[in-house]
């Protein structure tokens, strides 16, 4: 079933299109009366982020338009945007390169293939067992052994958080929830929803309330009123998007709730890489959002945990 055989994906894109609509006309009216003809990088990046929603909103959509195909090649081309932004600030050798043609060349395509016809069992297993095992051995056969340790673990944990875990959105398609047939992309749209928004809140409530700190050494702009009020904001939407779910109202409530917890260490975990890595940005393909992988980093940690809840207790 496509986005237009699907009433309740159709109201959802329709909603998140008015939103974005006053968010808009509300970043023109502050560029027009608040910036004074002068240059104010605040609203100029506003306005931008809000721009690259109504991109990438739009190109959800029309995957969602033309099918499940469309969704899977979709986060297939995210997934590798977001492992290449990874190994650009990663430390490797020629003897690597073996290793990421099969990053980028084999799994990454066979993990989204698997999906694609539905075969769960070795989806599940394929990049934690099979790439796990295989990259060190394709890796020792470089004989180089400068910092082996150190470079095996930096492609297996992007492989892992760009790769496996992302994969995990698309991979609700092909659930078999009963009395849901055809219906699994609100699925998809009740996570992202869900986590960006706490992503969105987490900001706003951190400008209006934010205080005390959390963890300034690795996200200076993260605070706890922020944190409590992003979580619990975003939990309501949650709670509010349980007709296009199978779930009671409080069940998508506390489902909200765990992804948008996992969300936040999710994006905390990767802002400790870019540190250690002396970047602000993953990169510069989002404007006003940075990289791909800055866009992604909350979902890769909440998708896997969302779809096995779903998986283990709907299907």
């Amino acid at each position: 079933m496509t986005a237009l055989e699907n009433s309740p994906l159709l109201f959802v894109l329709a909603g998140l299109a008015g939103s974005l609509f006053v968010a808009s006309i509300i970043g023109l009216v502050l560029r027009a009366c608040l910036a004074g003809g002068r240059t104010n990088p605040v609203i100029i990046n506003l306005n931008a982020r809000i721009n690259a929603w109504w991109v990438m909103v739009l190109i959800l959509a029309l995957a969602f338009c033309i099918g499940d195909t469309a969704v899977v090649l979709l986060f297939a081309f995210i997934s590798f945007q977001a492992l290449r932004e990874y190994i650009s600030v990663t430390y490797t050798r020629r003897g690597d390169y073996r290793v990421l043609l099969w990053c980028f060349f084999f799994f990454l395509p066979l993990q989204y293939g698997l999906i694609g016809i539905n075969w769960y069992g070795l989806f599940s297993i394929l990049i934690p067992v099979y790439a796990f095992l295989l990259l060190p051995i394709s890796s020792t056969l470089g004989a180089d052994t400068t910092r082996f340790l150190e470079r095996a673990a930096k492609v297996q944990w992007g492989l892992m958080i760009c790769v496996y875990c992302l994969s995990h959105v698309p991979a609700l398609l092909s659930l078999n929830i009963p009395g849901f047939t055809g219906r699994n992309s609100q699925l998809i749209v009740f996570l992202l929803l869900t986590v960006q928004s706490s992503d969105v809140f987490q900001y706003v409530w951190g400008k209006l309330l934010g205080r005390r700190k959390l963890v300034p050494e690795i996200s200076p702009s993260k605070t706890l009123e922020g944190l409590i009020g992003g979580v619990l904001t975003s939990t309501a939407v949650g709670a509010a998007l349980w007709w296009v779910t199978p779930f009671t109202w409080w069940q998508a409530a506390l489902i909200a709730l765990t992804v948008n917890i996992l969300g936040f260490f999710g994006g905390l975990v990767l802002s400790a890489i870019k540190r250690d890595r002396g970047i602000k940005d993953w990169g510069h393909m989002i404007e006003g959002h940075g990289g791909m992988l800055d866009r992604v980093d909350s979902i890769s940690f909440s998708a896997p945990i969302f779809f096995h809840i779903v998986r283990y207790w709907w299907t």
